[in-house]
């Protein structure tokens, strides 16, 4: 019997040991942050900081970043499911995005997630925050059917007390924090475990309108529609920070963990916090849009916080991107800042501000500090890396397009990971391939609902003068007509055969 003992006593002592090898991982993605709104980024190319990311710049500092980093779509939707799921976003359905939360949603049942992909791995997986696609609600007045609505009107007959599918559980997450549609539309409500948490314990689902958000200064970003009575979107992102913290700090030291951190920020409606972690939000930049800038920054500082003080940040990889380029805000132009840095255009637009986004990678025990990678790279290609670090090989059809940077992070090679990038722009429908430095837009015909009638509408180098180069448009160029064939013809044979986007 002792003998027993002691060997249950070696194999538990092994198993802890295991676990805590394999590192804890923190995928941030933030919503409408651009490569100029992070000051790390934002210093290499000009003195004028309106506004600093400490938290962030320390991951930076810390770990590797990337200088040719991409969204899959200019817009969050689409890139959204293309992260989640490792393919490029028109493996999807909605090619173009899933733009309401009574939407179907466009990963497939058997499809892999990141969720599904940790959770095999032995991982505590939980969701935090904007979920941005399509999910499934009951009909209030039929219990038993799925609601779908026209979203032409105020949509009403939704029972939003609960996701009654295809929601963060059903995508491998143990726990989760979810909202619906962000802050931006309906319904809104937060759910704790796909139920719903009331804000208040008066709390009462009613009917948002602009006339009841007019009471405390918010204005609706979308629609009218359902939501808790309490619903003020100040409060939403301490109300994120705290719920994820709280799980790091409950989080089993025997068993690692992976948290998808989807931030509210910095989304419109802009709504910053009078405070957080002792620090001034509102009212602390020239801008509303900058002071959720701030916030972010400030929530990821309390991330890095909680994981020192459990002792477990050295063994925690950390990944901040962004689900697109950054907002073209009015009032913090004026400060001087640019949400885009260099690059030409913003959020939904198919040139390179709308679409290059930060990607940093911290890892303290693996990643060696300040380094930085030229590979051009996707935000699909993190469930790859994923898969890669903690050993899973990807099933045939499964993350079509994702591709490890492991070996980049580790400093084994530097070689390109994809023959060339396909994304896409936003409601503008505009196809885009980047290819050896060129870039080609190809625009979708509206009308068309095969999605065949595409048309090159601009040629642009990008090498050397980045800022200069995407503002001489060489389309029309009969000395680079063979170039725009070669990436017309790589790009319609990648969409249309659905071959895979990765070496």
């Amino acid at each position: 019997m002792k003998n027993i003992i002691i060997c249950l006593a070696l194999l538990l002592s092994c198993f802890l040991v295991n676990a805590q090898e394999r590192p804890n991982v923190i995928v941030i993605l933030a919503d409408d942050i651009g490569v100029g709104d992070i000051s790390f980024y934002r210093e290499k190319h000009t003195n004028n900081s309106i506004v600093q990311t400490p938290a962030i710049d320390q991951l930076a500092r810390e770990g590797m970043i990337f200088n040719d980093a991409h969204s899959p779509a200019a817009l969050c939707a689409p890139t959204r499911y293309a992260i989640m799921t490792g393919n490029n976003c028109y493996r999807s359905y909605a090619p173009w995005g899933v733009w309401g939360a009574y939407q179907p949603s466009p990963i497939k049942p058997n499809q892999l997630t990141l969720g599904k992909l940790m959770k095999n791995a032995g991982y505590q997986t939980a969701f935090f925050g904007k979920w941005g696609f399509g999910m499934d609600f009951l009909r209030k007045d039929d219990s038993t059917k799925i609601y779908r609505g026209p979203r032409k009107r105020v949509e009403l007959d939704v029972d939003v007390r609960q996701i009654a599918g295809r929601g963060p559980k059903q995508n491998g997450f143990d726990y989760s924090v979810t909202f619906a549609a962000g802050i931006q539309n309906v319904p809104y409500v937060v759910y704790e475990n796909e139920q719903w948490m009331p804000l208040n314990k008066q709390s009462e689902i009613g009917y948002i309108s602009q006339k009841k958000m007019d009471k405390i200064g918010v204005t609706l970003d979308k629609d009218e529609g359902l939501g808790d009575t309490f619903w003020d979107p100040h409060h939403m992102g301490p109300l994120l920070v705290k719920k994820a913290l709280r799980f790091i700090e409950q989080s089993e030291e025997s068993q690692p963990f992976f948290m998808y951190y989807c931030s509210l920020a910095v989304h419109l409606p802009h709504t910053p916090s009078k405070e957080l972690d002792n620090k001034k939000i509102a009212g602390s930049t020239p801008s509303s849009h900058l002071d959720m800038v701030k916030e972010l920054d400030v929530q990821i500082g309390m991330l890095i916080k909680t994981l020192k003080k459990k002792g477990i940040y050295d063994n925690t990889v950390f990944i901040f991107t962004s689900d697109n380029g950054g907002l073209l805000d009015k009032e913090t132009a004026k400060s001087g800042h640019r949400s885009n840095s260099i690059y030409r255009g913003g959020k939904n637009q198919p040139f390179e501000g709308g679409h290059r986004v930060p990607f940093i990678a911290s890892w303290p025990r693996k990643i060696k500090a300040q380094s930085v990678s030229n590979v051009p790279i996707l935000g699909i290609d993190i469930l790859s890396t994923l898969a890669d670090i903690t050993n899973q090989k990807i099933e045939e059809n499964q993350a079509n397009d994702s591709a490890s940077l492991l070996p980049i992070l580790l400093n084994e090679n530097s070689n390109k990971v994809h023959p060339f990038l396909i994304l896409q722009s936003g409601t503008g429908k505009e196809g885009i391939i980047i290819k050896d430095g060129w870039k080609l837009i190809i625009d979708f015909d509206k009308k068309d609902k095969t999605l065949k009638t595409r048309t090159p509408s601009a040629l642009f180098y990008l090498h050397n003068n980045i800022s200069e180069n995407e503002n001489q448009n060489l389309i029309t160029n009969s000395k680079y007509q063979d170039k725009v064939d070669e990436l017309f013809d790589t790009f319609n044979a990648a969409r249309d055969s659905g071959i895979s986007t990765k070496n």
